[in-house]
């Protein structure tokens, strides 16, 4: 190397301490590696995993559902635990010279494992809804897991969320539970206390 090019040599202008930008780019590219590998873990093993844990509860218990991949975008896929639409027994009235009404429908909620853009799995809980009644609760997101963290118990734990939080939604009350009342007379206690007086 010549004296002229030794001159214009960054090394020679800077006195920079580059490790923590070293460490930062090993941490990158060991990030974009796991999301690769995280990619055929799903595809060799936890899509499957998923669509079978699920079947498997399906086929051993009294849970209505079917299970289903969605493939639309490659590396970013999701099985889907769906437990259909029934009739909501609520009807409205087409008009009010007739008495003919449309029946409202009932989505039951479900479950999803989506595969996220670096490959890990967001788990999500699908809450039931009445079409044309409010807006539907969002989903709940339960957890975002790698797949060498995803675990048949895993996936038994998160169907008991799933039925959990759609029990709830169904039981929906506005009002708190209490066995006493606070702040007011129950309509019950009233009754009791008239017949004393």
């Amino acid at each position: 190397m010549d004296s002229k090019s030794k001159k214009n040599s960054p090394a020679e202008h800077f006195e920079l301490d580059l490790r923590n930008i070293q460490l930062r780019l090993d941490n990158y590219h060991k990030t974009l590696e796991n999301t690769k590998s995280f990619r055929a873990e799903w595809h060799d093993q936890i899509k499957k995993m998923i669509v079978d844990t699920l079947e498997y509860i399906i086929s051993q218990t009294s849970l209505k559902a079917t299970v289903s991949v969605k493939e639309n975008i490659e590396n970013m896929e999701a099985v889907v635990l769906d437990l259909g639409k029934v009739h909501s027994g609520l009807s409205e009235k087409i008009s009010q010279d007739t008495d003919l009404k449309k029946k409202i429908v009932k989505t039951q909620g479900g479950m999803i494992y989506q595969q996220l853009f670096n490959g890990k799995i967001m788990i999500m809980i699908i809450y039931p809804y009445i079409e044309g009644y409010g807006d539907p609760k969002p989903p709940l997101n339960v957890e975002i897991l790698r797949p060498d963290e995803l675990k048949q118990a895993y996936i038994l734990r998160h169907v008991e969320d799933m039925l959990k939080e759609i029990t709830i939604w169904e039981d929906f009350d506005d009002e708190p539970r209490s066995k006493t009342s606070i702040g007011f007379a129950s309509p019950v206690i009233m009754k009791e206390n008239d017949k004393n007086d």
